[in-house]
């Protein structure tokens, strides 16, 4: 599977808005250059994060964005579904009986349902501070 741009864009506009320090806002322009991401495709995409309340927006000429939540609140899960929707790996895995005519005799749906349950969970135990945490441990020990 592969992880689309947008959510690519999120994760790392979610991870840049964190390593700032508390009470900071960074704005679209800052985090556009930082990450190297489109200024107006990365503005749809925060729209949405503060939609799902993984960030907060400040609007004026001082404005910008900051976590709506502490970082080792949010997941790399809550990020990807918060502008993707509900992974799902193959159409067999979102528990709907209708969704292929299959469904009930596939071998293969276990296997699916197996990788992406492995896949969430992955993504759901990796939060923002792992990473902006050890990005401050490794500036200090240079």
């Amino acid at each position: 599977m592969k992880l689309t741009k947008k959510a690519d864009y999120a994760l790392r506009a979610v991870y840049h808005i964190a390593q700032l320090p508390e009470g900071k806002l960074a704005s679209i322009g800052q985090i556009a250059q930082a990450q190297g991401a489109p200024r107006e495709f990365l503005a749809k995409i925060l729209k949405q994060l503060t939609r799902v309340k993984i960030l907060r927006s400040f609007q004026g000429i001082h404005g910008g964005y900051q976590l709506a939540r502490e970082a080792n609140k949010i997941s790399f899960l809550d990020v990807v579904e918060g502008v993707e929707g509900p992974i799902s790996l193959n159409q067999c895995c979102r528990e709907n009986l209708g969704c292929c005519d299959m469904y009930q005799d596939c071998k293969m749906r276990h296997f699916w349902k197996r990788q992406q349950d492995s896949y969430t969970s992955s993504l759901a135990n990796e939060t923002m501070d792992l990473y902006v945490n050890a990005e401050t441990v490794a500036k200090a020990a240079v």
